[in-house]
């Protein structure tokens, strides 16, 4: 799915369980804005919550186009072969792609998928499997279009 298609806000609801019992959930609001350059920023901000309580939460991801077949920078209006999500800090995180995706953190493992429709529409899913010696979780988050 081209990320261009998700340009303007959506309304999150995360689910986060982890192996030893632990439930969290985060709800909030995830903008997609086209910068300058031509990335995609993601930036999410929303509330924490758990049995003992709530805190707010940030996260700032972009969506860059992958260099063309050469390997060298896209030139203005040309296709890209794909787009990666990075970190904020220009750290690779994983292929933007339908299906299944894997990024190694540390010793720690996400698997993961993005799940959306190939045609214009209103909510898309991400799901990541975390397991390793220092995380061991399923997350879920669903993202809705807010009613107009």
């Amino acid at each position: 799915m081209d990320p261009l298609r998700l340009v303007g806000t959506w309304d999150f609801v995360r689910e986060i369980r982890h192996d030893d019992g632990a439930a969290y959930t985060a709800d909030g609001e995830a903008r997609f804005l086209v910068e300058d350059d031509g990335r995609v920023r993601w930036a999410e901000q929303g509330t924490l919550r758990w049995a003992g309580g709530s805190t707010p939460v940030t996260r700032t991801l972009f969506l860059v186009r992958e260099p063309g077949p050469d390997g060298g920078a896209l030139p203005d209006g040309g296709a890209a072969t794909g787009w990666r999500v990075t970190f904020e800090d220009g750290r690779d995180f994983h292929p933007w792609t339908a299906g299944a995706v894997e990024h190694l953190c540390g010793r720690d493992l996400y698997a993961g998928g993005l799940a959306v429709a190939a045609v214009p529409t209103q909510d898309w899913e991400l799901r990541w499997r975390v397991t390793g010696p220092e995380k061991a979780y399923l997350m879920h988050t669903r993202y809705t279009r807010p009613p107009r």
